[in-house]
């Protein structure tokens, strides 16, 4: 076994330095010396069978159940030498990915009594975990780094305006939240763009969250957030967002996700849809984070998104992709979770952090090693909706700032 892990590491692992010692005893050194140097262990031989059969899913079980352990360095560190090989993939993993990839539509069937499960094994854990590392107004997407120094909090507000900018919201317009979250977005565009807002989710415990911000803040009648399948929404609205749900609708349901959001569009609507992103083309969900994280989601090339807007007769107007601003996000909550680890291990158990633990640092590794990002894509039904050029964004980030502060104070719900 011994001969058989460092053969095979040896050959994947031609970038940094990672030192390995066996279940036996035995140690080894792959790469090419570059870098800071990692130190991991395999504790069992079960470990190693596991990371040789099929890394992309063995790796991840085998740190949650504490028999593959980093002893110098960080999960982070060993993940960020394994994600930026030449090669993406080992080759003794390619034919578990070929099968993946063949079975990946039945995977990501998500009808409507499936999607509210998949949302519920995520979103409805302990609401005190997510205070644990999300910011304030608890944003659990990409936020926007305006800077190098921008902090979580701020840079996830200006992730919320700068999707407003691009809605070019107006008061009064009917506006459709579509993956609503703890309410934060709409919350937003209800108070500082005025609009009158419909949030919809499949979380109960995101839906009683958001409509207890909206009391206490004094939104009722202007924030309203629905436990609704986007689907059997009614319609019309001005302006849709959707923020951090495309992930969970599966590529067999493209067109129709596209095709109800032109459905209800009004003729001089704006949509911006934000989501994550593939820049290498189609691919399969990682088998470790489908099993345990996100069950029935996927992640989007845009090879995959723009004909089905196409076929449902939607305009693209803007397309932005944000590339390390994810790879920014995962970071801070990654450092805010670790500074609180013993919280999380005390709501559920040590395994379960060390899979958070896993979960955090793959994610930032993956967006900032290889070719994940996110877009933002504005839609329209018709030309001359929006502004010829893109300077309007900056504007109306500008007249939003500005509303931002006259408004009252904000709410410090997510363990502030």
């Amino acid at each position: 076994m011994d001969r058989l892990l460092r053969r095979f590491l040896s050959q994947f692992i031609r970038r940094g330095s990672m030192t390995v010692t066996t279940a036996s005893g035995s140690r080894f050194t792959v790469g090419d010396g570059s870098a800071e140097p990692v130190e991991v262990r395999f504790v069992t031989p079960d470990a190693e069978r596991r990371v040789l059969i099929n890394p992309e899913l063995g790796l991840g079980e085998a740190y949650m159940d504490g028999e593959f352990v980093v002893e110098r360095g960080t999960i982070a560190d060993a993940l960020a030498i394994l994600l930026d090989q030449p090669d993406l993939l080992p080759q003794w993993a390619k034919p578990w990915w070929h099968l993946r990839y063949l079975t990946r539509h039945l995977k990501q069937f998500n009808p409507r009594s499936r999607s509210r499960s998949n949302v519920a094994h995520h979103y409805d854990l302990d609401a005190r975990l997510y205070s644990l590392f999300l910011d304030a107004d608890k944003q659990y997407s990409c936020a926007y780094f305006e800077t190098p120094e921008t902090t979580l909090d701020d840079a996830q507000l200006a992730k919320k305006r700068h999707v407003a900018a691009k809605l070019l919201v107006r008061r009064g317009q009917r506006v459709l939240d579509i993956g609503s979250g703890w309410g934060g977005l709409g919350l937003y565009l209800a108070e500082i763009a005025g609009a009158d807002v419909t949030g919809v989710t499949l979380s109960t415990e995101q839906l009683q969250v958001a409509n207890t911000r909206a009391a206490e803040k004094g939104l009722t009648g202007s924030a309203k957030f629905l436990l609704q399948d986007y689907r059997d929404i009614e319609g019309p609205f001005d302006r849709i967002a959707s923020v951090g749900m495309f992930e969970h609708v599966g590529a067999r349901f493209y067109n129709a996700f596209f095709q109800r959001c032109a459905e209800l569009l009004s003729e001089d609507g704006v949509m911006v849809l934000h989501s994550i992103g593939r820049s290498q083309g189609p691919d399969s969900t990682n088998p470790w984070i489908a099993k345990y994280i996100f069950p029935g989601g996927y992640i989007p090339a845009l090879s995959e998104v723009l004909p089905a807007i196409e076929r449902a007769g939607l305009l693209v107007c803007d397309i932005e992709i944000l590339r390390l601003h994810y790879a920014e996000t995962l970071k801070a909550w990654r450092e805010r979770f670790m500074a609180r680890r013993e919280e999380a291990v005390q709501l559920y158990d040590e395994r379960f952090a060390l899979m958070w633990e896993f979960y955090l640092a793959a994610c930032e590794m993956t967006f900032r090693k290889q070719g994940m990002m996110n877009f933002q894509i504005q839609l329209t039904k018709r030309q001359g909706i929006v502004p010829m050029t893109r300077d309007y964004i900056a504007h109306e980030e500008t007249r939003l700032r500005a509303r931002e502060r006259g408004a009252k104070p904000k709410l410090k719900l997510a363990g502030e």
